[in-house]
Protein backbone atom coordinates (compact mmCIF):
# COMPACT_ATOMS: atom_id res chain seq x y z
CA UNK A 1 0.00 0.00 0.00
CA UNK A 2 1.40 3.46 -0.74
CA UNK A 3 0.26 6.51 2.03
CA UNK A 4 0.21 10.41 1.58
CA UNK A 5 -0.93 13.29 3.48
CA UNK A 6 -3.87 14.29 3.19
CA UNK A 7 -4.20 17.75 1.60
CA UNK A 8 -2.52 20.56 3.89
CA UNK A 9 -3.05 18.29 7.25
CA UNK A 10 -0.49 15.80 8.68
CA UNK A 11 -3.01 13.25 8.57
CA UNK A 12 -1.55 9.94 6.99
CA UNK A 13 -4.17 7.82 4.63
CA UNK A 14 -3.90 5.09 1.94
CA UNK A 15 -4.32 6.45 -1.31
CA UNK A 16 -7.10 4.24 -1.81
CA UNK A 17 -10.32 5.06 0.39
CA UNK A 18 -12.74 2.42 0.43
CA UNK A 19 -15.95 3.88 -0.30
CA UNK A 20 -18.78 1.81 1.85
CA UNK A 21 -21.75 3.30 -0.25
CA UNK A 22 -22.15 -0.30 -1.04
CA UNK A 23 -22.91 -2.30 1.84
CA UNK A 24 -25.52 -1.78 4.49
CA UNK A 25 -29.07 -3.02 3.42
CA UNK A 26 -29.92 -4.24 0.12
CA UNK A 27 -33.54 -3.08 0.58
CA UNK A 28 -32.11 0.49 0.68
CA UNK A 29 -30.11 -0.30 -2.84
CA UNK A 30 -30.60 -4.07 -4.52
CA UNK A 31 -26.99 -3.61 -5.51
CA UNK A 32 -26.38 -3.14 -1.74
CA UNK A 33 -24.29 -6.30 0.43
CA UNK A 34 -25.05 -7.12 3.57
CA UNK A 35 -23.45 -6.60 6.74
CA UNK A 36 -21.74 -9.93 6.86
CA UNK A 37 -20.53 -9.21 3.36
CA UNK A 38 -19.73 -5.44 4.03
CA UNK A 39 -17.67 -6.70 7.38
CA UNK A 40 -15.58 -9.40 5.10
CA UNK A 41 -14.73 -6.34 2.90
CA UNK A 42 -13.40 -4.05 5.77
CA UNK A 43 -11.37 -6.61 7.05
CA UNK A 44 -9.79 -7.55 3.49
CA UNK A 45 -9.22 -3.57 3.31
CA UNK A 46 -7.42 -3.50 6.79
CA UNK A 47 -5.32 -6.52 5.28
CA UNK A 48 -4.53 -4.96 2.03
CA UNK A 49 -3.26 -1.73 4.05
CA UNK A 50 -6.23 0.65 3.43
CA UNK A 51 -6.69 2.55 6.38
CA UNK A 52 -9.16 5.34 5.12
CA UNK A 53 -12.60 4.76 4.83
CA UNK A 54 -16.11 6.92 3.80
CA UNK A 55 -19.33 6.65 4.42
CA UNK A 56 -22.56 9.06 5.33
CA UNK A 57 -25.65 9.02 7.36
CA UNK A 58 -27.95 8.18 4.23
CA UNK A 59 -26.32 4.90 2.79
CA UNK A 60 -28.48 2.37 3.86
CA UNK A 61 -30.28 4.63 6.46
CA UNK A 62 -27.37 4.44 9.07
CA UNK A 63 -26.60 0.66 8.40
CA UNK A 64 -23.37 1.33 6.57
CA UNK A 65 -22.20 3.86 9.40
CA UNK A 66 -23.23 1.14 11.83
CA UNK A 67 -21.42 -2.07 10.07
CA UNK A 68 -18.43 0.07 9.25
CA UNK A 69 -18.23 1.08 12.86
CA UNK A 70 -18.40 -2.80 14.05
CA UNK A 71 -16.02 -3.73 11.44
CA UNK A 72 -13.62 -1.47 12.97
CA UNK A 73 -13.24 -3.01 16.55
CA UNK A 74 -10.16 -3.18 17.46
CA UNK A 75 -8.78 -0.94 14.96
CA UNK A 76 -9.71 2.51 15.50
CA UNK A 77 -6.38 3.86 16.12
CA UNK A 78 -4.97 3.04 12.91
CA UNK A 79 -7.95 3.31 10.66
CA UNK A 80 -9.25 7.19 9.55
CA UNK A 81 -13.19 7.18 9.35
CA UNK A 82 -14.88 10.25 7.35
CA UNK A 83 -18.80 10.49 7.42
CA UNK A 84 -21.14 13.02 6.11
CA UNK A 85 -24.63 14.70 6.73
CA UNK A 86 -26.84 16.38 4.67
CA UNK A 87 -29.41 14.62 3.06
CA UNK A 88 -32.94 14.22 5.18
CA UNK A 89 -32.69 11.30 7.45
CA UNK A 90 -36.43 11.26 8.23
CA UNK A 91 -39.08 12.63 5.05
CA UNK A 92 -41.90 13.25 8.88
CA UNK A 93 -38.67 15.45 10.30
CA UNK A 94 -37.48 18.79 7.95
CA UNK A 95 -34.55 19.09 10.56
CA UNK A 96 -32.74 15.88 10.13
CA UNK A 97 -31.21 16.84 7.00
CA UNK A 98 -29.67 20.32 5.36
CA UNK A 99 -26.89 22.06 7.16
CA UNK A 100 -28.63 24.16 9.59
CA UNK A 101 -26.82 24.09 13.06
CA UNK A 102 -29.44 21.72 14.80
CA UNK A 103 -29.24 19.84 11.96
CA UNK A 104 -25.59 19.40 11.57
CA UNK A 105 -25.46 18.79 15.56
CA UNK A 106 -28.07 16.10 15.76
CA UNK A 107 -27.15 14.42 12.99
CA UNK A 108 -23.28 14.50 13.76
CA UNK A 109 -24.45 13.10 17.24
CA UNK A 110 -26.55 10.42 15.45
CA UNK A 111 -23.33 9.36 13.15
CA UNK A 112 -21.31 9.41 16.15
CA UNK A 113 -23.44 6.69 18.04
CA UNK A 114 -23.57 4.32 15.36
CA UNK A 115 -19.91 4.72 14.19
CA UNK A 116 -19.45 3.80 17.66
CA UNK A 117 -16.70 6.37 18.49
CA UNK A 118 -16.38 9.81 20.52
CA UNK A 119 -14.84 11.16 17.69
CA UNK A 120 -14.62 10.92 13.59
CA UNK A 121 -11.34 12.01 11.70
CA UNK A 122 -13.22 13.69 8.37
CA UNK A 123 -16.19 14.83 8.87
CA UNK A 124 -17.89 16.62 5.31
CA UNK A 125 -20.95 18.46 4.23
CA UNK A 126 -22.73 16.25 1.76
CA UNK A 127 -23.70 18.98 -0.84
CA UNK A 128 -23.79 22.78 0.10
CA UNK A 129 -27.32 24.17 1.92
CA UNK A 130 -28.77 26.62 -0.62
CA UNK A 131 -30.95 27.53 2.41
CA UNK A 132 -29.07 28.09 5.42
CA UNK A 133 -26.02 31.11 5.97
CA UNK A 134 -22.88 29.61 5.48
CA UNK A 135 -21.91 31.75 8.38
CA UNK A 136 -23.79 29.23 10.13
CA UNK A 137 -22.77 26.77 8.62
CA UNK A 138 -19.19 26.79 9.01
CA UNK A 139 -19.85 28.33 12.83
CA UNK A 140 -21.84 24.82 13.87
CA UNK A 141 -19.20 22.55 12.44
CA UNK A 142 -16.30 25.02 13.91
CA UNK A 143 -17.99 24.20 17.14
CA UNK A 144 -18.56 20.55 16.68
CA UNK A 145 -14.01 20.55 15.93
CA UNK A 146 -13.49 22.37 19.20
CA UNK A 147 -15.81 20.85 21.48
CA UNK A 148 -13.41 17.46 20.20
CA UNK A 149 -16.33 15.29 17.91
CA UNK A 150 -14.62 16.13 14.72
CA UNK A 151 -10.76 16.17 13.67
CA UNK A 152 -11.02 17.47 10.17
CA UNK A 153 -13.72 19.21 8.07
CA UNK A 154 -14.27 18.69 4.45
CA UNK A 155 -16.42 19.06 1.59
CA UNK A 156 -18.49 17.98 -1.12
CA UNK A 157 -19.79 18.35 -4.78
CA UNK A 158 -20.76 22.37 -5.19
CA UNK A 159 -19.62 24.88 -7.52
CA UNK A 160 -15.77 26.06 -7.41
CA UNK A 161 -17.47 30.08 -6.61
CA UNK A 162 -18.90 28.38 -3.58
CA UNK A 163 -16.24 26.62 -2.51
CA UNK A 164 -13.71 29.70 -2.64
CA UNK A 165 -16.57 31.70 -0.95
CA UNK A 166 -17.04 29.34 1.99
CA UNK A 167 -12.91 29.21 2.64
CA UNK A 168 -12.97 32.84 2.41
CA UNK A 169 -15.79 33.01 4.87
CA UNK A 170 -13.80 30.19 7.18
CA UNK A 171 -10.79 33.10 7.01
CA UNK A 172 -12.52 35.93 7.58
CA UNK A 173 -14.00 34.64 11.06
CA UNK A 174 -11.24 32.58 12.12
CA UNK A 175 -12.85 29.13 12.07
CA UNK A 176 -11.88 25.81 10.97
CA UNK A 177 -12.19 25.43 7.43
CA UNK A 178 -12.61 22.62 4.70
CA UNK A 179 -9.49 20.33 4.88
CA UNK A 180 -10.54 18.29 1.92
CA UNK A 181 -13.12 18.73 -1.38
CA UNK A 182 -15.11 15.29 -2.49
CA UNK A 183 -15.67 15.88 -5.86
CA UNK A 184 -16.67 13.78 -9.09
CA UNK A 185 -14.06 13.55 -11.23
CA UNK A 186 -13.09 10.46 -13.30
CA UNK A 187 -11.50 9.99 -17.48
CA UNK A 188 -14.87 10.49 -18.66
CA UNK A 189 -16.39 13.20 -16.31
CA UNK A 190 -12.88 15.72 -15.89
CA UNK A 191 -14.94 18.82 -15.61
CA UNK A 192 -13.52 19.58 -12.53
CA UNK A 193 -10.12 20.36 -14.07
CA UNK A 194 -11.66 23.68 -15.19
CA UNK A 195 -11.93 25.47 -11.53
CA UNK A 196 -12.23 23.24 -8.98
CA UNK A 197 -9.00 21.08 -8.64
CA UNK A 198 -6.62 24.24 -9.47
CA UNK A 199 -9.06 26.37 -6.08
CA UNK A 200 -8.23 23.09 -4.18
CA UNK A 201 -4.20 22.87 -5.50
CA UNK A 202 -4.13 26.62 -4.15
CA UNK A 203 -5.24 26.31 -1.25
CA UNK A 204 -3.97 23.37 -0.59
CA UNK A 205 -7.44 21.42 -0.28
CA UNK A 206 -7.09 17.54 -0.33
CA UNK A 207 -9.22 15.86 -3.01
CA UNK A 208 -10.69 12.36 -2.24
CA UNK A 209 -12.52 11.97 -5.32
CA UNK A 210 -16.27 10.06 -6.16
CA UNK A 211 -17.13 7.69 -8.90
CA UNK A 212 -13.34 6.95 -9.58
CA UNK A 213 -14.84 4.24 -12.46
CA UNK A 214 -17.47 6.64 -13.58
CA UNK A 215 -20.29 4.15 -11.62
CA UNK A 216 -18.61 1.25 -13.38
CA UNK A 217 -18.56 2.73 -16.86
CA UNK A 218 -14.60 2.70 -16.90
CA UNK A 219 -14.65 -1.37 -15.63
CA UNK A 220 -16.06 -2.96 -18.92
CA UNK A 221 -17.01 -2.08 -22.78
CA UNK A 222 -19.69 0.63 -23.51
CA UNK A 223 -21.79 -1.91 -25.08
CA UNK A 224 -21.54 -4.36 -21.57
CA UNK A 225 -22.21 -1.72 -19.33
CA UNK A 226 -25.83 -1.69 -18.73
CA UNK A 227 -26.08 -5.34 -17.99
CA UNK A 228 -24.69 -4.46 -14.35
CA UNK A 229 -27.45 -4.97 -11.58
CA UNK A 230 -26.61 -1.13 -10.53
CA UNK A 231 -26.83 0.39 -14.26
CA UNK A 232 -30.19 -1.93 -14.36
CA UNK A 233 -31.68 -0.57 -10.98
CA UNK A 234 -30.06 2.79 -11.35
CA UNK A 235 -29.56 4.24 -14.74
CA UNK A 236 -26.75 5.74 -13.37
CA UNK A 237 -25.20 6.09 -16.43
CA UNK A 238 -27.90 8.42 -17.70
CA UNK A 239 -27.94 10.31 -14.93
CA UNK A 240 -23.98 11.34 -15.70
CA UNK A 241 -22.76 12.88 -18.90
CA UNK A 242 -20.41 9.52 -19.28
CA UNK A 243 -21.29 8.71 -22.95
CA UNK A 244 -21.54 12.30 -24.06
CA UNK A 245 -19.12 13.73 -25.88
CA UNK A 246 -15.76 11.41 -26.05
CA UNK A 247 -16.85 9.00 -23.48
CA UNK A 248 -17.28 6.29 -25.31
CA UNK A 249 -13.73 7.02 -27.28
CA UNK A 250 -12.50 7.04 -23.87
CA UNK A 251 -14.03 3.93 -23.13
CA UNK A 252 -12.58 1.69 -25.72
CA UNK A 253 -9.14 3.78 -25.32
CA UNK A 254 -8.73 2.29 -22.15
CA UNK A 255 -10.19 -1.01 -22.63
CA UNK A 256 -7.53 -1.32 -25.68
CA UNK A 257 -4.61 -0.21 -23.13
CA UNK A 258 -5.45 -2.81 -20.79
CA UNK A 259 -5.35 -5.43 -23.16
CA UNK A 260 -1.93 -4.37 -24.21
CA UNK A 261 -0.76 -3.90 -20.48
CA UNK A 262 -2.71 -7.04 -19.69
CA UNK A 263 -4.59 -5.76 -16.65
CA UNK A 264 -8.32 -4.67 -16.18
CA UNK A 265 -10.11 -1.61 -17.46
CA UNK A 266 -10.87 -1.02 -13.91
CA UNK A 267 -7.30 -0.74 -13.14
CA UNK A 268 -5.89 1.46 -15.75
CA UNK A 269 -8.70 3.79 -14.88
CA UNK A 270 -7.40 3.96 -11.37
CA UNK A 271 -4.08 4.12 -11.93
CA UNK A 272 -4.53 7.36 -13.96
CA UNK A 273 -6.14 9.10 -11.08
CA UNK A 274 -3.31 8.08 -9.12
CA UNK A 275 -1.16 9.68 -11.98
CA UNK A 276 -2.56 13.23 -10.95
CA UNK A 277 -0.98 15.19 -8.39
CA UNK A 278 -3.99 16.78 -7.67
CA UNK A 279 -5.79 13.70 -6.41
CA UNK A 280 -4.85 12.40 -3.02
CA UNK A 281 -7.10 9.21 -2.44
CA UNK A 282 -9.95 8.45 -5.12
CA UNK A 283 -13.04 6.41 -3.01
CA UNK A 284 -13.23 3.10 -4.42
CA UNK A 285 -16.56 1.34 -3.24
CA UNK A 286 -17.03 -2.11 -4.52
CA UNK A 287 -19.13 -5.00 -4.02
CA UNK A 288 -16.46 -7.96 -4.00
CA UNK A 289 -12.93 -8.89 -2.43
CA UNK A 290 -11.61 -9.53 -5.83
CA UNK A 291 -12.61 -6.04 -7.25
CA UNK A 292 -10.88 -4.12 -3.71
CA UNK A 293 -7.77 -6.34 -4.60
CA UNK A 294 -7.49 -5.86 -8.21
CA UNK A 295 -7.78 -1.69 -7.03
CA UNK A 296 -5.02 -2.23 -4.52
CA UNK A 297 -2.99 -3.55 -7.70
CA UNK A 298 -3.94 -0.88 -9.60
CA UNK A 299 -0.97 0.78 -7.66
CA UNK A 300 1.67 -0.49 -9.59
CA UNK A 301 0.82 0.20 -12.98
CA UNK A 302 3.01 2.80 -14.46
CA UNK A 303 1.30 5.00 -16.90
CA UNK A 304 3.58 6.89 -19.38
CA UNK A 305 3.04 10.71 -19.75
CA UNK A 306 2.11 9.65 -23.52
CA UNK A 307 -0.35 7.07 -22.24
CA UNK A 308 -1.77 9.44 -20.22
CA UNK A 309 -2.13 11.92 -23.31
CA UNK A 310 -3.73 9.20 -24.88
CA UNK A 311 -6.02 8.41 -22.65
CA UNK A 312 -7.49 11.67 -22.15
CA UNK A 313 -7.43 13.42 -26.36
CA UNK A 314 -10.82 12.04 -26.76
CA UNK A 315 -12.28 13.84 -23.89
CA UNK A 316 -15.02 16.79 -24.73
CA UNK A 317 -16.51 19.25 -22.49
CA UNK A 318 -19.79 17.93 -21.01
CA UNK A 319 -22.84 18.84 -18.93
CA UNK A 320 -21.68 19.58 -15.05
CA UNK A 321 -23.11 16.59 -12.95
CA UNK A 322 -22.98 15.85 -9.52
CA UNK A 323 -24.12 18.96 -7.74
CA UNK A 324 -26.15 20.91 -10.12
Amino acid sequence: MEYTTLGNTGLTVSKICLGCMSFGDPDWREWVLDEEEGKELVERALELGVNFFDTANMYSNGESERILGEALEGHREEAVVATKGYFRMDESNPNSGGLSRKAIEQELENSLDRLGMETVDLYQIHRLDQATPIEETLRALDDAVRRGKVRYLGASSMWAHEFAEALHASDRLGLDRFATMQNHYNLVYREEEREMLPLCEKENVGTIPWSPLARGYLTRPDDDVDATERGETEEHLYRHPYREGGGPEVNARVEELADEKGVKMAQIALAWQFHKEWVDAPIVGTTSVEHLEDAVEALDIDLSDSDVEWLEEPYEPVRVSGHD
